[in-house]
């Protein structure tokens, strides 16, 4: 008995020497410390290079974290010069409502949320457009996620200057940068736009109504814009503030989707193969407008769900815009939780929508500055994190976030993001 005791324990022995000797070899041989490229597993938030964060998508059954890119790569920082409208740049919708932002004092915020950071760290990792949603709230212009035109305590999130203000110490910081701001304008007080932007510093890179195409023609070349340091374009949802306060009014100047896609949920919104433009909007097609905005967002913002609707099926859901504005590049991609993927996301996609354009390449990583259009790198396609030391354009941002559901880790060059229920009520309840 002793002898059969001494055998299985001798087996056991050597089974767990040689599990041990399989696990440290494997923690060997895998990357770490900030050398882990997009897809590689990792197991800590300074395992991936600048660039990308370590996180996972348990909505496709990935639940073992990897690489995963949270940044854009600017397309002017390769193929600088172009017309403003030959480029595709990516907008947050509802940029304000952040799930980190706390309510008034004393009072639980219901509403939905659709971004997971501040603007500032947004326009940091390559966001270019804001839709805000402006109010007479508190006599003064608030941003709030309401509904019926009218904004609530539960409803708010901060006075429309302080985001702002955000824009304009990034615009001051990066002067070679430009962003735009569309607004759903619900602001009745006279000049009240006009008076806000010039409080909140950012006349000054006013692009002029008087110098916008309006008849579908070309916009400047970046290059001109930034010289003449007209480097914010501001559209309002109320066609009379063009004449009465010299704010853009966007269906001048933009055609647009529909705003919600169809998400496997049931969500109702844009089915799968079709692209329809929203009626405020002229046809996708038309030629009257040299800007095309891109909605892909549901009407109902879930975060869990978002890293595998930025997967396979935004792709193909550009492939069906395209076709519907008749081969026509959007020229701004709107989405929620603009992070998160199973892998290149949102970012692989705007690379691949911009390569065509400006370069004739497959994506923007194959561009090659100064050469002839159509003469491209071999690349393989977004196996590798973007080159964030190469091109000035790009930018790292920082913010942690406090709640989370799944787990979700982020190097601190690039950004921390954690799950939050798109119930909201659910975030007072835990």
């Amino acid at each position: 008995m002793s002898a059969c005791t001494n055998g299985l324990s001798r087996v056991v022995s050597v089974s767990l020497l040689l599990l041990l000797l399989s696990f440290f070899f494997s923690l060997s041989s895998a990357c770490s410390n900030g050398n882990c490229q997009m897809l590689e597993s990792c197991s800590s938030a300074t395992d991936c290079v600048p660039g990308l964060y370590c996180g996972n998508c348990p909505a496709i059954g990935r639940t073992k974290p990897i690489c995963t890119r949270g940044q854009a790569t600017m397309p002017t920082s390769i193929i600088n010069g172009l017309p403003f409208n030959k480029y595709t740049w990516l907008m947050t919708h509802n940029a304000f409502s952040n799930a980190n932002q706390p309510p008034l004092p004393g009072v639980q915020r219901l509403t939905f949320f659709n971004q997971e950071d501040t603007v500032t760290n947004q326009l940091r990792n390559g966001v270019r457009g804001l839709m805000l949603d402006m109010y007479d709230f508190n006599d003064d212009i608030w941003l709030c996620h309401s509904l019926r035109g009218q904004c609530f305590n539960f409803t708010a999130f901060q006075p429309a200057i302080n985001t702002l203000r955000e824009v304009e110490a990034f615009l001051t910081q990066n002067p070679t940068e430009i962003v735009t701001i569309i607004i759903e304008d619900y602001v009745h007080r006279p000049k009240g736009l006009s008076t806000l932007f010039a409080n909140a510093g950012l006349d000054k890179y006013w692009f002029p109504v008087s110098k916008m195409p309006k008849r579908g023609e070309d916009w400047p070349t970046v290059t001109d814009m930034v010289q003449e340091n007209h480097r914010l374009l501001v559209f309002t949802s109320v066609a009379a503030k063009e004449d009465e306060e010299g704010v853009a009014y966007q269906w001048r100047y933009i055609v647009e989707n529909e705003c919600e896609y169809q998400s496997q949920t049931g969500d109702p919104g844009v089915k799968r193969g079709s692209c329809p433009n929203r009626k405020e909007s002229q046809p996708l097609n038309s030629k009257s407008s040299s800007l095309f905005l891109m909605n892909y967002f549901p009407t109902f913002p879930v975060e869990k769900d978002a890293c595998k609707e930025h997967s396979a099926p935004l792709a193909e859901m550009v492939g069906t815009c395209l076709k519907s504005a008749g081969n026509r590049m959007p020229n701004f991609l709107a989405v929620n939780f603009y992070m998160r993927s199973d892998g290149g996301g949102v970012f692989e996609v705007l690379d691949r929508m911009n390569g065509p354009v400006i370069c004739g390449c497959e994506t923007l990583a194959a561009c090659q500055p100064e050469a002839a259009f159509g003469s491209c790198k071999n690349v393989t396609l977004q196996t590798r994190a973007p080159d964030m030391d190469s091109t000035a354009g790009t930018y790292s941002g920082s913010v942690q976030f406090s709640r989370s559901l799944a787990a979700v880790a982020y190097s601190p060059n690039t950004i921390l993001v954690l799950c939050f229920s798109w119930l909201p009520l659910l975030v007072f309840l835990l």
